[in-house]
């Protein structure tokens, strides 16, 4: 995937292209159907599949008061629109500068001037420009002075892929209020995959070792969103391997000191050093809530019922 982070980056003899706009965060089904379609329609046409989207949420200027947390970093998002199979993406700079640009500046210097967009392919709520002045009847206008057409993705037969039951449309936030809950095996039906956090692994107290259950601990300054507090099915990728594990979000409250939101993986029947390496968690399924146990015994038996019952949830047999 050719990756821009400016349109200064992109060379002058770029395209010509089949060009869709947002945000993209967390790169769900429904956006996949979408870069799906476009890349089809790229391909008839012999046109360049890009992406345009920001490398923060619009709102972070608009609005930073209602600012929703990111499902993905930007790192993971074009990841992820790599691995959709989109030939090119314009990672926009969200700034006062952009979000002052008139809709007319905006479709001749980035769509028309940079991109030589032949085709843009948006929903009927799309919005750009300055004080979101521009619309799609707008951009159909500006369309026929430079020679692009524009299709709406509601147009388009994407009805089981956007809305899987036939009821709520896939969204970001659909997706957050999962996690937000703790409902990661449903989430990850929204998303095509399972969802993933990452970190880079930092010493911890040492406790779960000494309990014979040693675990790596993420730095707290993760990308990704973290779900919500429990105890997990997951799998751990380090160094392109992946190993089944027992993962805790929270703050523990068994124990005094420990960081909110902390995220603790143990790795199961391994026992490697990753200290100092950067891991990827993927949630898999909630097993329980976050408790308070009165000792370290009742604690201890707790983790053996959670390593068997995680066992099963992973389709792993049981130690022996």
């Amino acid at each position: 995937m050719q990756f821009y982070e400016d349109t200064a980056d992109v060379a002058e003899g770029f395209g010509p292209s089949a060009v869709t706009i947002g945000k993209f965060d967390g790169v769900h089904v429904g956006h996949r159907a979408v870069i799906a379609h476009l890349e089809r329609a790229a391909r008839e046409q012999g046109l360049v599949a890009t992406v345009v989207t920001f490398d923060r949420h619009p709102l972070n200027v608009i609005d930073p008061q209602h600012v929703p947390p990111a499902l993905t970093s930007t790192a993971q998002r074009r990841e992820l629109l790599e691995d959709a199979g989109v030939d090119a993406t314009l990672l926009l700079r969200f700034d006062e500068e952009l979000q002052s640009k008139s809709p007319e500046a905006f479709v001749s210097e980035i769509l028309v001037d940079t991109l030589h967009a032949r085709l843009v392919f948006v929903g009927s709520d799309f919005r750009f420009g300055a004080k979101g002045a521009g619309d799609v009847p707008l951009l159909r206008t500006l369309g026929e002075q430079h020679g692009f057409t524009v299709e709406l993705i509601d147009d388009v037969d994407l009805v089981d892929d956007v809305r899987p039951d036939g009821g709520r449309r896939v969204s970001s936030t659909w997706i957050r209020e999962l996690l937000g809950q703790g409902r990661v095996a449903e989430a990850a039906r929204l998303l095509g995959r399972e969802h993933a956090v990452r970190s880079t692994v930092v010493h911890g107290n040492q406790r779960g070792r000494a309990m014979g259950y040693p675990t790596a601990n993420l730095d707290p300054s993760c990308e990704g969103f973290v779900p919500a507090d429990g105890v997990y099915a997951a799998r751990v990728l380090h160094d392109g391997t992946v190993y089944p594990a027992a993962v805790s979000v929270g703050n523990n409250p068994t124990f005094e000191g420990v960081p909110a939101k902390q995220i603790e993986a143990h790795l199961l029947d391994v026992d490697i050093d990753l200290y100092g390496d950067r891991i990827s968690v993927l949630f898999v399924s909630y097993v329980r809530g976050m408790v308070k146990f009165s000792s370290m015994d009742e604690l201890a038996a707790q983790m053996r019922q959670d390593d068997l019952d995680i066992r099963l949830l992973l389709g792993l047999p049981a130690p022996v």
